[in-house]
């Protein structure tokens, strides 16, 4: 089983938005499909087509919170080292090309949050620091060319 890497607080997250499609959005889409239904011939319906499809959307997504939740693994930051960045780790590192300094946070691909600062393990960057210590140089080849960073500091 592939775990979701979570924190308590991304946990809750998917908590409330599972418990609020499934017991508040669900239903009153459910009673606009019925609504919809009521008004006779469903071939030409558009009103029925259009609430079908958004009941489709929602169950989509109830299952794939269901999954994650099924699957989470909660991390606590007690169970994190700033040997080696890992998820959870704030990491401070140098753009080499531009000689700036920049800050994130590694999350899962769940909690990801480019606004924030927090960043997908699973993005080339994410990937690329995983592991990795401080003082060492990383380059990240994305479409735009290569970037190159330097580790300055890992925190919890």
């Amino acid at each position: 089983m592939d775990y979701v890497y979570l924190t308590k607080d991304g946990l809750e997250k998917l908590k409330n938005e599972l418990h609020e499609l499934k017991y508040k959005i669900r239903p009153k889409i459910s009673q606009k499909v019925a609504t919809a239904r009521e008004h006779g011939d469903l071939k030409e319906n558009a009103e029925y087509h259009a609430a079908r499809e958004e009941l489709s959307m929602v169950e989509t997504r109830v299952q794939e919170l269901e999954d994650k939740i099924a699957r989470a693994m909660v991390i606590s930051e007690d169970e994190i080292n700033v040997d080696t960045v890992s998820i959870l780790n704030k990491v401070t590192i140098e753009d080499l090309n531009k000689g700036r300094k920049l800050t994130y946070t590694l999350v899962s691909a769940e909690e990801a949050d480019f606004k924030q600062n927090k960043i997908s393990i699973a993005s080339p960057v994410g990937k690329a620091l995983l592991g990795k210590k401080v003082g060492d140089e990383v380059e990240v080849k994305v479409p735009a060319g290569t970037l190159r960073y330097k580790i300055l500091s890992i925190e919890i």
